[in-house]
């Protein structure tokens, strides 16, 4: 048995490992993280490899409030890790290109046959500037859409940096106060290098893995009925009420869904009370904006042709994958008949924690929704 093979039981349980012992694993196998440290004393670690923000802690605890996998928690393990043949998912926040369809399935139409995350994209090669407390990635790659048979040159480039809290600038002040706070804004821009875009659409798709067991919330503007992609979701697991969409996620197997664009309000939050304190919760927020004419072109598989999809959640609890929750969101895609060569999309992550009553405040004032 490897250390990988032997590391599973941390990945299943949602461990996450503390910001010392990751950085210091990640240091000593070469895969130092960049820290950006906020005006309020958060911190923002970065993994240049994979282009990942891999944690997000307040200024007064080391526990983070993002997914991060268990194999590069020590030394040993991240070894196995960065030097797999599988897919190195890390965790965090990570970029991906849509539509999955046409660059995930080498063999389309045949898709039962095999689903690879393209190397190029993830982990890709992407390298990384510091200016300040702002760090730039940038990834040169080529993208083959095996549905349609076009190969497009892109280049993806992230800017992060850490961002003020929303709720310490207004009425919920004095709640900002009880409660811990770290965030983050990300602009990424997708730009087509070649001379002919006649032919390919492209869209950027953001991933933020988070730690297992909550309830993803998903305000909308009327009632919809999310699309599930795949999976089987539990009875009562997901429900559609008149402002938001709600989905318990704590299903074993693979679960996604996707909700849209006309719909979805450019906000959505994951609420998760604490495994040993019910009486402590965290709640994360992405802040993102939509474009109800846009062209979102991810689509189900089994419904290649219904795209529209602006949010996505997915739920994962598979074996050699991990243990996590992800809140997705995708970007109108460039080229085709909009001929656009360049996408640049800004978002912000706002992170916090504290009593369950506090976060269900917290929630209240950032979604408008119960908890």
């Amino acid at each position: 048995m490897t250390a990988v093979e032997a590391s599973r039981d941390l990945r299943f349980l949602g461990r996450v490992p503390a910001k010392g012992e990751l950085i210091a694993a990640l240091s000593e196998v070469g895969q130092p993280p960049v820290s950006l440290v906020g005006a309020g004393g958060q911190t923002v670690l970065v993994l240049p490899h994979g282009g990942r923000i891999l944690g997000l802690y307040s200024a007064s605890s080391a526990q983070n409030f993002l997914w991060t996998n268990g194999t590069i928690s020590k030394p040993e393990l991240a070894r196995e890790h960065f030097a797999s043949e599988r897919w190195r998912n890390s965790g965090g926040d990570r970029t991906w290109l849509a539509p999955e369809i046409d660059f995930f399935y080498p063999h389309y139409p045949d898709t039962a046959r095999q689903y690879f995350q393209p190397r190029q994209l993830d982990p890709g090669n992407y390298s990384a500037t510091v200016d300040g407390a702002q760090i730039t990635l940038t990834n040169e790659l080529s993208m083959r859409s095996f549905r349609r048979g076009w190969t497009a040159q892109l280049r993806v480039s992230k800017r992060i940096s850490p961002t003020v809290d929303p709720l310490a600038c207004g009425p919920a002040a004095a709640l900002a106060q009880r409660i811990e706070y770290a965030g983050y804004r990300l602009h990424t821009r997708l730009e087509l290098l070649d001379a002919d875009v006649s032919g390919c659409q492209i869209g950027l798709w953001n991933l933020l893995q988070l730690p297992p067991g909550g309830e993803m919330l998903v305000p909308v503007y009327r009632r919809t009925e999310p699309v599930i992609y795949f999976g089987d979701v539990p009875p009562g697991d997901l429900r559609a009420e008149e402002r938001c969409v709600r989905y318990r996620m704590t299903a074993a197997g693979e679960q996604k869904i996707g909700v849209d664009a006309l719909a979805v309000a450019g906000r959505a939050g994951y609420f998760r009370t604490d495994t040993d304190d019910k009486d402590a919760a965290a709640l994360v927020v992405r802040n993102f904006s939509v474009d109800a004419g846009g062209s979102y072109v991810d689509v189900p598989l089994h419904s290649p042709d219904a795209g529209g999809h602006a949010f996505q959640a997915c739920n994962i609890d598979a074996d050699y994958l991990g243990r996590f929750a992800e809140l997705e969101y995708h970007v109108p895609a460039i080229g085709g008949p909009s001929a656009a060569r360049v996408s640049d999309d800004v978002s912000q992550v706002w992170a916090y924690r504290g009593s369950r009553a506090d976060i269900a405040q917290a929630a209240m004032q950032l979604l408008g929704v119960d908890v």
